[in-house]
Protein backbone atom coordinates (compact mmCIF):
# COMPACT_ATOMS: atom_id res chain seq x y z
CA UNK A 1 0.00 0.00 0.00
CA UNK A 2 0.83 3.45 -0.73
CA UNK A 3 2.52 5.96 2.14
CA UNK A 4 -0.39 8.33 2.73
CA UNK A 5 1.01 12.20 2.44
CA UNK A 6 0.60 14.15 4.89
CA UNK A 7 2.86 14.95 8.50
CA UNK A 8 2.99 12.25 11.44
CA UNK A 9 1.14 13.64 14.42
CA UNK A 10 3.38 14.98 17.31
CA UNK A 11 2.22 13.40 20.59
CA UNK A 12 3.94 13.90 24.18
CA UNK A 13 2.73 12.35 27.43
CA UNK A 14 1.03 14.97 30.26
CA UNK A 15 1.27 14.37 33.86
CA UNK A 16 -2.51 15.00 35.31
CA UNK A 17 -4.63 13.55 37.74
CA UNK A 18 -7.73 14.50 36.14
CA UNK A 19 -10.60 12.30 34.80
CA UNK A 20 -11.86 12.77 31.50
CA UNK A 21 -14.63 14.67 32.37
CA UNK A 22 -12.82 17.00 34.89
CA UNK A 23 -10.96 17.85 31.42
CA UNK A 24 -13.81 18.59 29.56
CA UNK A 25 -15.02 20.40 32.46
CA UNK A 26 -11.58 22.83 32.00
CA UNK A 27 -12.12 23.44 28.57
CA UNK A 28 -15.63 23.92 28.53
CA UNK A 29 -15.56 28.00 27.88
CA UNK A 30 -13.67 27.36 24.85
CA UNK A 31 -15.47 26.83 21.56
CA UNK A 32 -16.98 23.74 20.15
CA UNK A 33 -14.94 21.39 23.19
CA UNK A 34 -15.94 17.59 23.05
CA UNK A 35 -15.42 14.49 25.29
CA UNK A 36 -15.11 10.77 23.31
CA UNK A 37 -15.95 9.42 26.99
CA UNK A 38 -15.26 5.86 27.50
CA UNK A 39 -16.98 5.22 31.13
CA UNK A 40 -16.61 1.21 31.45
CA UNK A 41 -14.92 -2.12 30.81
CA UNK A 42 -11.58 -0.38 29.73
CA UNK A 43 -9.85 -4.05 29.42
CA UNK A 44 -12.12 -4.56 26.28
CA UNK A 45 -14.06 -1.42 24.52
CA UNK A 46 -13.50 1.33 27.06
CA UNK A 47 -9.78 1.87 27.21
CA UNK A 48 -9.41 5.49 25.42
CA UNK A 49 -11.19 8.63 26.09
CA UNK A 50 -10.53 12.07 23.84
CA UNK A 51 -11.31 15.74 24.33
CA UNK A 52 -9.92 18.79 22.12
CA UNK A 53 -11.49 22.29 21.75
CA UNK A 54 -10.97 25.04 18.89
CA UNK A 55 -11.10 23.16 15.98
CA UNK A 56 -10.02 24.76 13.00
CA UNK A 57 -12.96 23.74 10.24
CA UNK A 58 -16.47 23.03 11.08
CA UNK A 59 -19.00 21.36 7.99
CA UNK A 60 -22.49 20.73 8.76
CA UNK A 61 -25.48 20.05 6.50
CA UNK A 62 -29.02 20.70 6.81
CA UNK A 63 -31.00 19.18 3.82
CA UNK A 64 -29.08 18.93 0.26
CA UNK A 65 -26.92 21.76 1.82
CA UNK A 66 -23.62 21.57 2.88
CA UNK A 67 -22.01 24.54 4.82
CA UNK A 68 -17.51 24.53 5.23
CA UNK A 69 -17.03 27.23 7.95
CA UNK A 70 -20.77 29.35 7.07
CA UNK A 71 -19.96 28.86 3.22
CA UNK A 72 -21.77 26.80 0.64
CA UNK A 73 -19.76 24.05 0.31
CA UNK A 74 -21.67 21.47 -1.54
CA UNK A 75 -24.82 18.94 -1.57
CA UNK A 76 -23.82 16.18 -0.68
CA UNK A 77 -22.56 15.67 3.49
CA UNK A 78 -20.60 12.38 2.36
CA UNK A 79 -19.24 13.92 -0.60
CA UNK A 80 -18.11 17.13 1.59
CA UNK A 81 -16.88 15.18 4.47
CA UNK A 82 -14.66 12.90 1.61
CA UNK A 83 -13.55 15.97 0.16
CA UNK A 84 -12.21 17.70 3.20
CA UNK A 85 -10.65 14.82 4.99
CA UNK A 86 -8.59 13.92 1.93
CA UNK A 87 -7.66 17.55 2.01
CA UNK A 88 -6.27 17.01 5.72
CA UNK A 89 -4.31 13.91 5.95
CA UNK A 90 -1.64 12.69 8.16
CA UNK A 91 0.44 9.55 7.66
CA UNK A 92 -0.38 6.80 9.73
CA UNK A 93 1.93 5.66 12.52
CA UNK A 94 2.16 3.40 16.13
CA UNK A 95 1.41 5.71 18.54
CA UNK A 96 0.22 4.98 22.37
CA UNK A 97 -3.51 6.27 21.72
CA UNK A 98 -5.85 5.48 18.22
CA UNK A 99 -7.09 9.24 17.75
CA UNK A 100 -4.01 11.76 16.94
CA UNK A 101 -6.45 14.38 15.04
CA UNK A 102 -9.28 14.05 12.96
CA UNK A 103 -12.98 15.36 12.51
CA UNK A 104 -15.30 14.77 15.59
CA UNK A 105 -19.14 14.68 15.01
CA UNK A 106 -22.27 12.99 13.81
CA UNK A 107 -23.92 11.49 10.88
CA UNK A 108 -28.23 11.76 11.65
CA UNK A 109 -30.30 8.86 10.71
CA UNK A 110 -32.14 10.77 8.21
CA UNK A 111 -29.05 10.99 6.36
CA UNK A 112 -30.03 7.41 4.78
CA UNK A 113 -31.87 9.30 1.86
CA UNK A 114 -28.49 10.18 0.41
CA UNK A 115 -27.91 6.65 0.25
CA UNK A 116 -30.56 4.99 -0.56
CA UNK A 117 -33.93 6.25 -2.12
CA UNK A 118 -36.17 7.20 0.91
CA UNK A 119 -39.70 8.55 1.28
CA UNK A 120 -39.58 11.66 3.77
CA UNK A 121 -42.93 12.07 5.28
CA UNK A 122 -42.14 12.68 8.75
CA UNK A 123 -42.00 15.98 10.79
CA UNK A 124 -38.39 17.28 11.48
CA UNK A 125 -38.85 19.33 14.50
CA UNK A 126 -35.43 19.51 16.60
CA UNK A 127 -33.19 22.36 15.26
CA UNK A 128 -30.21 19.87 14.90
CA UNK A 129 -27.95 20.21 11.84
CA UNK A 130 -27.97 16.29 9.91
CA UNK A 131 -24.30 16.23 9.58
CA UNK A 132 -21.37 17.75 12.66
CA UNK A 133 -18.05 17.82 11.88
CA UNK A 134 -15.45 19.49 13.61
CA UNK A 135 -12.02 19.55 12.32
CA UNK A 136 -9.51 19.71 15.27
CA UNK A 137 -5.42 19.69 14.53
CA UNK A 138 -5.13 18.83 18.23
CA UNK A 139 -6.24 16.55 21.04
CA UNK A 140 -5.27 14.55 24.01
CA UNK A 141 -6.62 11.16 24.90
CA UNK A 142 -6.50 9.66 28.46
CA UNK A 143 -5.16 5.60 28.58
CA UNK A 144 -7.76 4.28 31.20
CA UNK A 145 -5.34 1.18 32.03
CA UNK A 146 -2.63 3.42 32.73
CA UNK A 147 -4.13 6.60 33.50
CA UNK A 148 -1.87 8.68 31.28
CA UNK A 149 -3.16 12.02 29.13
CA UNK A 150 -1.37 12.01 25.82
CA UNK A 151 -1.87 15.55 23.98
CA UNK A 152 -1.26 15.10 19.76
CA UNK A 153 -1.07 17.88 17.39
CA UNK A 154 -0.42 17.30 13.61
CA UNK A 155 1.01 19.84 11.59
CA UNK A 156 -1.59 20.83 8.71
CA UNK A 157 -0.42 24.22 7.99
CA UNK A 158 -3.32 25.62 10.23
CA UNK A 159 -2.70 29.17 12.05
CA UNK A 160 -2.72 28.42 15.83
CA UNK A 161 -1.83 25.00 16.27
CA UNK A 162 0.76 26.08 18.94
CA UNK A 163 -1.42 28.04 20.52
CA UNK A 164 -4.19 25.44 21.19
CA UNK A 165 -1.60 22.86 21.83
CA UNK A 166 -0.48 25.07 24.59
CA UNK A 167 -3.78 25.94 25.99
CA UNK A 168 -5.22 22.28 25.77
CA UNK A 169 -2.08 20.98 28.15
CA UNK A 170 -2.35 23.99 30.23
CA UNK A 171 -6.23 23.04 30.77
CA UNK A 172 -5.50 19.25 31.37
CA UNK A 173 -3.10 19.85 33.77
CA UNK A 174 -4.99 22.20 36.04
CA UNK A 175 -8.33 20.54 35.61
CA UNK A 176 -9.93 20.24 39.15
CA UNK A 177 -10.45 16.75 40.05
CA UNK A 178 -14.20 16.66 40.87
CA UNK A 179 -16.00 19.55 39.31
CA UNK A 180 -19.20 20.94 41.31
CA UNK A 181 -22.21 20.74 39.08
CA UNK A 182 -25.87 21.53 40.45
CA UNK A 183 -28.71 18.58 39.97
CA UNK A 184 -30.49 18.69 37.02
CA UNK A 185 -34.15 20.14 37.39
CA UNK A 186 -36.66 19.09 34.51
CA UNK A 187 -41.07 18.75 34.09
CA UNK A 188 -43.30 18.22 31.41
CA UNK A 189 -41.52 14.68 30.42
CA UNK A 190 -44.44 13.54 27.23
CA UNK A 191 -44.01 11.19 24.28
CA UNK A 192 -44.60 11.46 20.38
CA UNK A 193 -46.64 8.58 21.14
CA UNK A 194 -48.98 7.59 23.77
CA UNK A 195 -49.29 3.96 24.76
CA UNK A 196 -52.53 2.67 22.64
CA UNK A 197 -50.77 4.65 19.69
CA UNK A 198 -47.46 2.79 19.93
CA UNK A 199 -49.00 -0.71 20.99
CA UNK A 200 -50.88 0.24 17.15
CA UNK A 201 -47.81 0.96 15.78
CA UNK A 202 -46.37 -2.37 16.74
CA UNK A 203 -49.28 -4.13 15.29
CA UNK A 204 -48.99 -2.75 12.22
CA UNK A 205 -45.61 -3.59 12.22
CA UNK A 206 -46.31 -7.20 12.71
CA UNK A 207 -49.11 -7.12 9.57
CA UNK A 208 -46.40 -6.23 7.53
CA UNK A 209 -43.80 -9.18 8.51
CA UNK A 210 -47.29 -11.49 8.30
CA UNK A 211 -47.40 -10.31 5.11
CA UNK A 212 -43.70 -10.84 3.73
CA UNK A 213 -42.54 -7.65 3.62
CA UNK A 214 -40.11 -7.73 6.23
CA UNK A 215 -38.40 -10.11 8.96
CA UNK A 216 -37.77 -7.25 11.63
CA UNK A 217 -38.12 -3.57 11.88
CA UNK A 218 -37.02 -1.28 14.75
CA UNK A 219 -39.52 0.95 15.67
CA UNK A 220 -39.19 3.31 18.62
CA UNK A 221 -40.96 6.10 20.31
CA UNK A 222 -39.18 9.91 21.74
CA UNK A 223 -39.39 11.43 24.60
CA UNK A 224 -39.43 15.19 25.87
CA UNK A 225 -39.06 17.31 28.93
CA UNK A 226 -38.46 20.95 29.51
CA UNK A 227 -35.47 21.37 31.63
CA UNK A 228 -33.13 24.24 32.91
CA UNK A 229 -29.83 21.89 32.98
CA UNK A 230 -27.11 23.13 31.70
CA UNK A 231 -25.37 20.95 28.95
CA UNK A 232 -22.84 19.84 31.33
CA UNK A 233 -25.17 19.47 34.27
CA UNK A 234 -26.99 16.64 32.16
CA UNK A 235 -24.11 14.97 30.89
CA UNK A 236 -22.91 14.83 34.48
CA UNK A 237 -26.32 13.09 35.08
CA UNK A 238 -26.08 10.97 32.51
CA UNK A 239 -22.61 9.09 32.73
CA UNK A 240 -23.42 8.85 36.19
CA UNK A 241 -26.78 7.24 35.91
CA UNK A 242 -25.90 4.88 32.67
CA UNK A 243 -21.57 4.77 32.24
CA UNK A 244 -21.07 3.17 28.35
CA UNK A 245 -18.02 2.82 26.60
CA UNK A 246 -19.45 5.11 23.40
CA UNK A 247 -20.22 8.07 24.98
CA UNK A 248 -19.90 11.47 24.35
CA UNK A 249 -20.81 15.32 24.73
CA UNK A 250 -20.81 17.14 21.84
CA UNK A 251 -21.93 20.77 21.48
CA UNK A 252 -23.03 21.68 17.92
CA UNK A 253 -24.84 24.98 16.46
CA UNK A 254 -28.44 25.05 17.73
CA UNK A 255 -27.90 22.39 20.98
CA UNK A 256 -25.92 19.95 22.47
CA UNK A 257 -25.43 16.18 21.77
CA UNK A 258 -25.00 14.07 25.01
CA UNK A 259 -25.25 10.28 24.51
CA UNK A 260 -23.99 7.35 26.93
CA UNK A 261 -24.40 4.33 23.84
CA UNK A 262 -23.16 1.14 24.15
CA UNK A 263 -23.15 -0.04 21.03
CA UNK A 264 -20.44 0.22 18.09
CA UNK A 265 -21.29 0.99 14.59
CA UNK A 266 -17.89 1.04 13.32
CA UNK A 267 -14.48 1.02 14.09
CA UNK A 268 -11.74 1.32 11.29
CA UNK A 269 -7.97 1.06 11.49
CA UNK A 270 -5.94 0.69 8.35
CA UNK A 271 -8.17 -1.93 6.03
CA UNK A 272 -9.52 -3.91 8.75
CA UNK A 273 -13.49 -3.24 10.23
CA UNK A 274 -15.52 -3.76 12.89
CA UNK A 275 -19.32 -3.75 13.84
CA UNK A 276 -20.81 -4.89 17.07
CA UNK A 277 -24.80 -4.90 16.95
CA UNK A 278 -27.41 -5.46 19.51
CA UNK A 279 -30.13 -6.98 20.00
CA UNK A 280 -32.19 -8.15 22.93
CA UNK A 281 -32.71 -6.36 25.83
CA UNK A 282 -33.45 -7.43 29.94
CA UNK A 283 -34.20 -4.89 32.93
CA UNK A 284 -31.61 -4.99 35.61
CA UNK A 285 -31.54 -3.71 38.90
CA UNK A 286 -28.52 -2.74 40.61
CA UNK A 287 -29.26 -4.49 44.16
CA UNK A 288 -31.56 -7.74 42.49
CA UNK A 289 -28.83 -10.72 42.36
CA UNK A 290 -31.71 -12.98 41.96
CA UNK A 291 -33.63 -10.76 39.35
CA UNK A 292 -30.70 -10.26 37.43
CA UNK A 293 -29.98 -13.76 37.58
CA UNK A 294 -33.34 -14.62 36.47
CA UNK A 295 -33.09 -12.16 33.48
CA UNK A 296 -29.53 -12.79 32.06
CA UNK A 297 -30.58 -16.57 32.22
CA UNK A 298 -34.20 -15.24 30.35
CA UNK A 299 -32.41 -13.47 27.55
CA UNK A 300 -29.82 -15.90 26.80
CA UNK A 301 -32.45 -18.68 26.30
CA UNK A 302 -34.75 -16.81 24.41
CA UNK A 303 -34.93 -17.79 20.81
CA UNK A 304 -36.87 -14.49 19.79
CA UNK A 305 -33.89 -12.56 20.87
CA UNK A 306 -31.49 -15.07 19.62
CA UNK A 307 -33.09 -14.84 16.58
CA UNK A 308 -33.24 -11.00 15.99
CA UNK A 309 -29.44 -11.13 16.39
CA UNK A 310 -28.90 -13.80 14.02
CA UNK A 311 -31.00 -11.83 11.50
CA UNK A 312 -29.16 -8.47 12.15
CA UNK A 313 -25.58 -10.60 12.23
CA UNK A 314 -26.51 -11.64 8.68
CA UNK A 315 -27.57 -8.36 7.74
CA UNK A 316 -23.98 -6.45 8.64
CA UNK A 317 -22.23 -9.32 6.58
CA UNK A 318 -24.18 -8.50 3.76
CA UNK A 319 -23.30 -4.29 4.18
CA UNK A 320 -20.11 -5.33 4.50
CA UNK A 321 -19.24 -7.73 1.98
CA UNK A 322 -20.10 -5.04 -0.21
CA UNK A 323 -17.01 -2.99 0.31
CA UNK A 324 -14.49 -5.93 2.01
CA UNK A 325 -12.68 -8.66 0.35
CA UNK A 326 -13.93 -11.56 -0.41
CA UNK A 327 -13.67 -13.98 2.40
CA UNK A 328 -12.64 -11.56 4.88
CA UNK A 329 -16.19 -10.80 6.83
CA UNK A 330 -16.51 -13.10 9.16
CA UNK A 331 -18.42 -13.41 12.67
CA UNK A 332 -16.00 -13.36 15.18
CA UNK A 333 -17.92 -13.37 18.35
CA UNK A 334 -22.19 -14.72 17.59
CA UNK A 335 -23.59 -13.76 20.91
CA UNK A 336 -22.03 -12.09 24.13
CA UNK A 337 -24.16 -11.24 27.21
CA UNK A 338 -23.42 -7.53 28.11
CA UNK A 339 -24.15 -5.87 31.67
CA UNK A 340 -24.89 -2.62 31.72
CA UNK A 341 -26.42 -0.17 34.61
CA UNK A 342 -29.89 -0.56 34.12
CA UNK A 343 -30.24 -3.70 31.03
CA UNK A 344 -28.40 -6.64 29.73
CA UNK A 345 -28.05 -6.65 25.53
CA UNK A 346 -27.07 -9.74 23.53
CA UNK A 347 -24.49 -8.52 21.08
CA UNK A 348 -22.44 -9.55 18.23
CA UNK A 349 -19.00 -9.19 16.36
CA UNK A 350 -18.61 -9.12 12.88
CA UNK A 351 -15.11 -7.87 11.59
CA UNK A 352 -13.81 -7.99 7.59
CA UNK A 353 -11.20 -6.58 5.53
CA UNK A 354 -11.80 -2.98 3.22
CA UNK A 355 -11.00 -3.91 -0.45
CA UNK A 356 -8.04 -1.70 -1.31
CA UNK A 357 -8.47 1.38 -2.59
CA UNK A 358 -12.09 1.96 -0.61
CA UNK A 359 -12.14 4.47 2.61
CA UNK A 360 -14.15 4.92 5.54
CA UNK A 361 -16.43 6.95 3.69
CA UNK A 362 -17.34 4.07 1.40
CA UNK A 363 -17.37 1.66 4.42
CA UNK A 364 -19.81 4.05 6.13
CA UNK A 365 -21.81 4.09 3.06
CA UNK A 366 -22.11 0.69 2.71
CA UNK A 367 -23.67 0.17 6.27
CA UNK A 368 -25.49 3.24 7.11
CA UNK A 369 -27.88 3.28 9.06
CA UNK A 370 -26.88 0.46 11.35
CA UNK A 371 -28.82 -2.62 10.11
CA UNK A 372 -29.57 -3.46 14.63
CA UNK A 373 -31.75 0.07 14.36
CA UNK A 374 -33.34 -0.46 10.71
CA UNK A 375 -34.31 -4.05 10.61
CA UNK A 376 -34.39 -6.62 7.45
CA UNK A 377 -34.46 -5.95 4.89
CA UNK A 378 -33.07 -2.54 5.54
CA UNK A 379 -34.94 -0.44 2.79
CA UNK A 380 -38.21 -1.83 3.26
CA UNK A 381 -37.70 -1.23 6.85
CA UNK A 382 -36.82 2.36 6.81
CA UNK A 383 -39.78 2.80 4.46
CA UNK A 384 -42.19 1.04 7.41
CA UNK A 385 -40.27 3.47 10.29
CA UNK A 386 -40.89 6.77 7.67
CA UNK A 387 -44.19 5.98 7.95
CA UNK A 388 -45.11 4.45 11.70
CA UNK A 389 -42.93 7.15 13.09
CA UNK A 390 -44.15 10.41 13.62
CA UNK A 391 -41.17 12.38 14.32
CA UNK A 392 -37.45 12.51 12.01
CA UNK A 393 -34.86 10.63 14.33
CA UNK A 394 -32.29 13.31 14.11
CA UNK A 395 -28.94 12.26 15.54
CA UNK A 396 -30.76 8.96 16.79
CA UNK A 397 -29.97 6.20 15.73
CA UNK A 398 -27.25 7.91 13.42
CA UNK A 399 -23.63 7.48 14.45
CA UNK A 400 -21.77 9.27 16.65
CA UNK A 401 -17.64 9.54 17.19
CA UNK A 402 -14.37 9.99 15.61
CA UNK A 403 -12.66 9.29 11.37
CA UNK A 404 -9.14 10.44 12.25
CA UNK A 405 -6.84 12.26 9.48
CA UNK A 406 -4.71 8.93 9.15
CA UNK A 407 -8.23 7.21 7.87
CA UNK A 408 -8.72 5.49 11.39
CA UNK A 409 -12.09 5.50 12.94
CA UNK A 410 -14.65 4.75 15.60
CA UNK A 411 -18.75 5.74 15.31
CA UNK A 412 -21.14 4.41 18.13
CA UNK A 413 -24.74 4.32 17.21
CA UNK A 414 -26.63 6.90 18.74
CA UNK A 415 -29.10 5.41 21.00
CA UNK A 416 -28.98 5.98 24.64
CA UNK A 417 -28.82 9.73 23.50
CA UNK A 418 -30.13 12.91 24.36
CA UNK A 419 -30.66 15.74 22.51
CA UNK A 420 -30.24 19.63 24.48
CA UNK A 421 -31.68 22.34 22.39
CA UNK A 422 -33.94 25.59 23.40
CA UNK A 423 -34.52 24.24 26.82
CA UNK A 424 -35.80 20.81 26.00
CA UNK A 425 -34.08 17.36 26.34
CA UNK A 426 -34.75 14.86 23.46
CA UNK A 427 -34.57 11.05 23.58
CA UNK A 428 -35.55 8.29 22.10
CA UNK A 429 -35.49 4.14 22.62
CA UNK A 430 -37.27 1.57 20.26
CA UNK A 431 -36.85 -2.13 19.65
CA UNK A 432 -36.96 -4.82 17.00
CA UNK A 433 -40.48 -6.26 16.05
CA UNK A 434 -40.48 -9.36 15.11
CA UNK A 435 -43.65 -11.92 14.10
CA UNK A 436 -43.88 -13.14 17.71
CA UNK A 437 -43.34 -10.04 19.33
CA UNK A 438 -45.75 -8.72 21.82
CA UNK A 439 -47.16 -5.02 21.88
CA UNK A 440 -47.35 -4.51 25.30
CA UNK A 441 -43.79 -6.05 26.15
CA UNK A 442 -41.87 -3.79 22.92
CA UNK A 443 -43.59 -1.08 25.04
CA UNK A 444 -41.97 -2.01 28.06
CA UNK A 445 -38.67 -2.72 26.43
CA UNK A 446 -38.60 0.91 25.37
CA UNK A 447 -39.19 2.06 28.77
CA UNK A 448 -36.31 -0.10 30.32
CA UNK A 449 -34.11 1.30 27.91
CA UNK A 450 -35.11 4.92 28.70
CA UNK A 451 -35.00 4.32 32.65
CA UNK A 452 -31.04 5.56 32.83
CA UNK A 453 -32.10 8.89 30.66
CA UNK A 454 -35.11 9.30 32.60
CA UNK A 455 -32.71 9.22 35.85
CA UNK A 456 -30.44 11.33 34.35
CA UNK A 457 -33.32 14.03 33.81
CA UNK A 458 -35.10 13.37 37.65
CA UNK A 459 -37.99 11.84 35.75
CA UNK A 460 -40.08 8.56 36.46
CA UNK A 461 -41.94 6.26 34.08
CA UNK A 462 -45.79 5.92 35.01
CA UNK A 463 -47.44 4.22 32.23
CA UNK A 464 -51.59 5.16 32.52
CA UNK A 465 -52.63 4.23 28.81
CA UNK A 466 -52.10 7.86 27.72
CA UNK A 467 -48.62 8.12 27.32
CA UNK A 468 -46.03 9.27 29.99
CA UNK A 469 -46.05 11.44 33.00
CA UNK A 470 -44.07 12.64 36.35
Amino acid sequence: MATTPGPVARISQVKSGAEPFAALCAIADERLPFLLDSGMSPERLGRYSFVGCEPFLVVHSNGKTVWADGGRAGRNPFAVLRRMLKKHRMRPAQRPVPFAGGAVGYLAYDLGRFVEHLPDNTIADIPLPEMHFAFYDVTAGFDHQTNRWYVSSVDLGVAGAAGRRKRLVSAIRGAPPQPRLRPVSSSGLKSNFTKPQYLRAVSRAKDYIAAGDIFQVNLSQRFEAETDAAPLELYAALRSANPAPFACYLPVEGGTVLSSSPERFLKGTGRHTETRPIKGTRPRRPDDEAFNWQMRRELLASEKDRAELAMIVDLERNDLGRVCSYGSVRVTEPIVLEQYPTVYHLVATVEGELHKGRDIIVLIKATFPGGSITGAPKIRAMEIIDELEPTKRSVYTGNIGYIGFDGTADLNIAIRTMLLTRGRAYLQVGGGIVADSEPQAEYQETLDKASAMFQALGAASNSDGKGMHW
